[in-house]
């Protein structure tokens, strides 16, 4: 731009400059007129070379400017960090673990209390029975039928393994000896009375056969002297009488044979009858005795034998009459109400003859020989708070006088709504916060022991 201007002023005579009237008109006397030509290219240079300079010098007037802003900013300072401060709170004094509310066991009619056997304010230790339900005993006495039925079935469990007795078996070895002897004695008479019957048929076969004999030779003879007489007869030489008489001799003699035979038939077939006979009363009674002896005989293996099958028979009930007293047991502990922890009574809800209440219970137990306070720290706050901070507690209703020390314990994981409301009217009852448990000393705690929920009010300090 400078070597336009220059250019521009070395192009144009001093004269072209624009002057003032007065100047202009001196010089027009002196000088000769430009022509208008000329003049007009001149004035076109001269307002271009206005226009480049007045745009360069607002450039550099701006870039001045900014320069000097920039040089004169002034630093930022470092920012402080503020410093912790004092959080306060609403809070509520409970002893360590918070409050127990004991129940009872729940049954279809409801439970009902029997004896009450601690008064409120009493300390009590871990496992101490603090009320009996009315159902504790009849839940005694199935625990002792219970207990009973584990006595017989463990019994009947050493009667197995040890087998009968030495008396059973010897009766029962005694009971096969006289079925085996009944058995041969039965055998022997069956085939004496065989034996008898046979040789009865026998005498009997050779008495007849000798009468048959006898019988037979009388007819042989009959025969002859009626075949002698009737020679006789029919030579005239006896009468016809006589030979009528000698052939009723032969046909008696013949009528006694037959009679004598038909008489060894019935005898052989009626004693071939009665052998048969005693032969199967013989083989019945054989069988008889001889299953009966072999009764007596596993009868005697089965009373001496110790089987598995039956220990492990006898084993089981006993294991079922065990589990059965356990649970009865266990069903007599429902009916005893114990404290969970060592503390003390609080306050008691039920009385003997009443039905606990679902919602109270039968009495609050607390460890009152450690108190806490339980402060409700704004959400906003919590990020102030860690453990081991101080806290000085004071009562906001002057239940206590003192200012009470403590130190924060547990910092408490989920956000919820106030639980200790103040008085003032205008608090934010729904506001967001978060339980922070503060350990009472042991001087402070032993002045608020009595005191469990009191109100108060709690300022954590800062480490």
């Amino acid at each position: 731009m400078g070597e336009s201007l220059k250019s521009a002023k070395t192009a144009l005579p001093e004269s072209s400059l624009p002057l003032p009237n007065s100047m202009g008109e001196s010089l027009k006397s002196s000088k000769p007129a430009l022509p208008d030509s000329s003049f007009r290219w001149v004035m076109i240079s001269l307002g271009l070379g206005l226009l480049i300079t007045g745009g360069t010098i607002v450039y550099g007037l701006k870039s001045t400017k900014t320069g000097a802003s920039e040089s004169t900013a002034p630093t930022a300072s470092p920012v402080l960090e503020k410093e912790p401060e004092v959080v306060s709170a609403l809070g509520r004094i409970e002893p360590v673990g918070e409050v127990i509310k004991l129940a009872a066991t729940p049954t279809m009619g409801g439970a009902k209390i029997s004896r009450i056997l601690v008064p409120e304010g009493a300390k009590v230790k871990a496992g101490e029975v603090i009320a009996i339900m009315d159902d504790y005993d009849r839940k005694v006495a199935a625990l002792l039928a219970a207990r009973e039925s584990v006595k017989v079935a463990r019994a009947n469990l050493s009667v197995v393994k040890a087998g009968a007795k030495i008396g059973e078996i010897e009766a029962q070895k005694a009971e096969v000896n006289r079925a085996q002897s009944e058995f041969r004695r039965k055998i022997t008479v069956n085939e004496a009375s065989v034996n008898t019957l046979g040789k009865q048929l026998q005498w009997e076969k050779i008495e007849q056969r000798a009468t048959i004999d006898r019988l037979e030779a009388e007819l042989k003879q009959a025969a002859n002297d009626y075949r002698r007489y009737r020679i006789l007869a029919d030579q005239g030489a006896i009468a016809l009488a006589d030979l009528e008489q000698r052939g009723l001799t032969v046909a008696t003699a013949k009528q006694r044979l037959q009679e004598a035979q038909a008489r060894l038939m019935k005898t052989e077939a009626t004693l071939e009858e009665q052998i048969q006979q005693q032969k199967a009363i013989t083989q019945k009674d054989a069988e008889t005795l001889y299953q009966q002896a072999k009764e007596a005989q596993a009868n005697l293996y089965k009373v001496s034998e110790v089987r598995n099958v039956d220990v492990l028979q006898s084993a089981a009930e006993l294991n079922l009459a065990l589990a059965q007293f356990n649970q009865a047991k266990t069903d007599l502990e429902t009916s005893l109400v114990k404290s969970p922890i060592e503390g003390q009574v609080l306050k008691i809800y039920a009385r003997p003859g009443e039905k606990v209440n679902d919602t109270d219970g039968i009495a609050d137990i607390g460890k009152t020989q450690q108190m806490m306070v339980v402060a409700e720290v704004y959400e906003s706050d919590i990020r102030n708070i860690k453990p081991g901070q101080p806290a000085l507690i004071k009562s906001e209703n002057g239940s206590f006088p003192d200012e009470l020390e403590g130190q924060v314990r547990v910092i408490g994981l989920k956000i919820g709504k106030k639980d200790v409301l103040g008085t003032d009217p205008s608090a934010d009852i729904d506001a967001r916060v978060v339980e922070v448990k503060i350990l009472l000393r042991p001087e402070s705690s032993k002045k608020v022991e009595g005191l469990t929920y009191a109100k108060v009010l709690v300022k954590i300090l800062p480490e």
